[in-house]
Order: C-alpha cells, then sequence, then structure tokens
C-alpha cells in the first residue's frame, strides 16, 4: 500500500481538489487498490468544513466527483504516510515545523515532480479555481508518473493479485 496525503492550509480548496483528482488519476490507471489517498489542512480553521463550494463546483466541471471534510495534520499524519505533499513553500515550512525538520524524505511540494516547481497559489485568495485545478493536475500527472517508476514492482505485484 502506498500512502499518499495532500497538504494545503485550510483543507477546504487544494489538498481536497488533490485528492480526488488524484483518485481519478489512480483509479484510471486501474491501480487504486495499492493506494490510500487522502488530505489534510496545516491549520485548524476549517475542521469539520466540507470542501469549499467553488472548489467543488470546479471538480464536478471536469467530472470529477466525492466529498471530503477538513481535518488538521498531525505528526502521527506524518509518520504513517509515505508521500506527504503540500502545495506551497508556507505549507512545506508548517509541515517541516510540526515534524521538527523530521521525515524530509517524505515532504514534497506537489509541484516538485514537474518541469517548472512552483507554489500553487491559493484559490481562497486569488479566487482561479481553475488554476489551481490546472496546477493541481499537472503536479498530480507528474507525482503519479514518478511513483509508478519508484514503485514499478510492487505497483506490478498488485495487479497480479
Amino acid at each position: 500500500m502506498i500512502n499518499v496525503i495532500f497538504v494545503c492550509l485550510g483543507n477546504i480548496c487544494r489538498s481536497p481538489m488533490a485528492e480526488l483528482i488524484f483518485k481519478k488519476m489512480v483509479k484510471e490507471e486501474g491501480i487504486s487498490p495499492s493506494f490510500n489517498i487522502t488530505s489534510f489542512g496545516t491549520s485548524d480553521y476549517e475542521i469539520g468544513n466540507p470542501i469549499y463550494a467553488p472548489a467543488q463546483k470546479t471538480l464536478t466541471e471536469h467530472g470529477i466527483t466525492g466529498a471530503h471534510i477538513a481535518a488538521q495534520l498531525s505528526l502521527r499524519d506524518v509518520i504513517n504516510n509515505d508521500y506527504v505533499l503540500v502545495m506551497d513553500s508556507q505549507n512545506l515550512m508548517d509541515v517541516l515545523r510540526l515534524t521538527s525538520g523530521k521525515f524530509g524524505e517524505k515532504i514534497f511540494k506537489l509541484l516538485s515532480f514537474t518541469s517548472a516547481p512552483r507554489d500553487i497559489a491559493d484559490p481562497w485568495y486569488t479566487r482561479d479555481f481553475e488554476r489551481a485545478y490546472a496546477d493541481i493536475t499537472e503536479g498530480c500527472e507528474a507525482f503519479l508518473d514518478y511513483v509508478k517508476r519508484e514503485r514499478e514492482s510492487a505497483l506490478a505485484y498488485d495487479r497480479r493479485h
């Protein structure tokens, strides 16, 4: 099982979008049984809230469905997952602060897997949910390619069983 978590500030926009986009991608690849995918926020601002309506609308317009309830990231979540994929530099600093700088080998900015590493702007502030969707999709595609290369034998085993 490959455990992946996506992280943003409040867990109502970017990280649940990434969670649902990535779930759809691995399902379409036929490898969803090999993954456990979820998302969290670094803050407690939105705990218990659903995906922000404009984010949900953007996903729906792209044929992606699903629900999510915001939760805050804990040290245990970082320890128990293989990949912690953050949306921006501030999220990265927050996660590293939470972990006292440990576990850096599993913490990445999502767009660091692309040919143009950068932050994913927070659509809560920019109001550009379509741009966030495009950036997240680009990052998820690049990350999936990375995982398929790095975990090729494990994924092949899972497909056979």
